[in-house]
């Protein structure tokens, strides 16, 4: 029969009082022993531990937060999952945040400004110790939240040089004027730009695009292929076709993404176009899978992972009161030339 002492209390949630009780310690020690205290005497842990693990304790981070005015954790907002970019961001985030102790409370806010709103408002109920955030294009209720919060604030893929804002990421304006120098440098001067959900990100890939066309004097609007759809090989196979119909001229196809990118490529071998002979094809984030096209797609390489650990390093400098080296980090990005253009 199970010792009295063993058993949680008749509500199902087992409590650190009930783990002191098990193990013959005060609360205190326990709730030391599990944070891993050094001064707490190694035989005492693993007394505290062992009876965590019998009673299935299991820490209540709202409670922890409210005696220790300590949050064990960091919300993280991003865009969508669909993207390997974001999944390799978040996962960069995680594994520098979890050694400090802290955990990630990840939102999703698909590209809405209203969705972001309300989790940000959700994410702050839970008193965060910080908060990690796609970009910088958000509404001014959001913009309020965060201020009126207090909680250390470090926005990804973007950077601003405002005073108080921190940012880690690099010039999506800049990336996507060099991709297009590129493609005025192999001779082309027809050359369109395809994208795929319109975010802020997109939009300043756009604007490099066109300022170094209108700089050639080659730009024209009717060339600008934007649809506000969510990104996918589908759409970009899709929008290839499309171009080709519509604007046969047409000698190269910059891509807002690689997976239109991807698409493109694979319609060309379906309607026989030749790439990059008849029409180069050129994408950006470096995605999985782009230097195994046919023939292997021409990108931009964006450093989600660096971002990711950067960023989190500098939340944590932040969320410990310490000084931040420089609030604006660029860590720029690289032109990955391949056989597509």
């Amino acid at each position: 029969m199970t010792s009295s002492r063993l058993r949680p209390r008749a509500t199902g949630r087992t409590t650190l009082a009930d783990v002191a009780v098990a193990a013959g310690v005060s609360p205190i020690t326990v709730s030391r022993a599990l944070r891993g205290e050094r001064a707490v005497d190694p035989a005492l842990v693993e007394r505290v531990q062992a009876a965590a693990r019998q009673l299935g304790y299991v820490p209540d981070p709202a409670a922890r937060a409210l005696a220790s005015q300590r949050s064990s954790h960091v919300a993280v907002l991003v865009p969508m999952l669909s993207n390997a970019l974001f999944v390799d961001l978040l996962e960069a985030v995680q594994r520098s945040l979890r050694p400090a102790g802290y955990q990630t409370l990840m939102g999703v806010t698909h590209y809405d400004a209203e969705e972001e709103e309300s989790l940000l408002r959700e994410q702050l109920l839970q008193r965060p110790a910080g908060l990690l955030l796609t970009g910088l294009d958000r509404s001014d209720a959001a913009r309020a939240l965060i201020a009126q919060s207090g909680v250390p604030c470090v926005h990804l893929m973007e950077m601003s040089s405002a005073p108080g804002v921190y940012s880690v990421g690099f010039s999506q304006l800049e990336a996507g004027a060099e991709l297009t120098r590129h493609l005025l440098a192999r001779g082309h001067r027809r050359i369109a730009f395809a994208a795929a959900q319109l975010d802020a990100r997109t939009l300043q890939r756009l604007e490099g695009w066109r300022r170094e066309l209108r700089a050639a004097g080659l730009h024209d609007a009717a060339r600008e292929w934007l649809d506000p759809a969510p990104s996918s090989i589908a759409l970009g196979a899709r929008m290839f076709a499309q171009i080709m119909r519509e604007q046969p001229g047409v000698d190269a196809v910059f891509f807002c993404n690689d997976d239109l990118a991807q698409g493109a490529l694979l319609a060309a071998l379906r309607l026989g176009v030749a790439v990059p002979g008849q029409v180069a094809v050129a994408g950006f984030n470096d995605l999985t899978g782009s230097d195994q096209m046919l023939p292997a797609l021409t990108t931009v390489r964006t450093p989600r992972a660096e971002i990711g650990h950067a960023a989190a390093r500098m939340l944590l400098s932040l969320m410990q009161g310490e000084a931040v080296a420089s609030p604006c980090v660029d860590l720029g990005y690289e032109l990955v030339v391949r056989a597509s253009t």
